[in-house]
């Protein structure tokens, strides 16, 4: 049978490959898709806890909201990643250095 110790093991592990995505820094898509690593292991945490609350499912109206809101950050993020691009011509955040020309 699968507890709810093994929902957080799972999300724990989700967490860490994207923290782990996120510190590497690779380029900024690596690190976007770092992000959105860590806000679906929250939604899963907010799932898990909300199978043992049948009475107001609050965790799955969280997990919902969160839901909402990561595909929100998506679409500024890579809008923000097009536009650096342009400005730029990479997208590696170690070799953008300055904010203006």
């Amino acid at each position: 049978m699968i507890t709810l110790t093994h929902f957080l093991i799972v999300s724990a592990c989700i967490f860490c490959i994207g923290l782990y995505a996120v510190l590497a820094k690779r380029n900024s898509i690596m690190i976007l898709v770092g992000i959105e690593l860590m806000i679906n292991a929250a939604i899963l945490n907010f799932v898990a806890f909300g199978r043992y609350d049948k009475v107001n499912y609050g965790g799955q109206i969280f997990a919902l909201f969160a839901i909402v809101l990561a595909a929100a950050a998506v679409a500024v993020g890579l809008a923000i990643i097009l536009n650096v691009y342009r400005q730029h011509k990479t997208i590696n955040p170690t070799k953008i250095n300055e904010l203006k020309d």
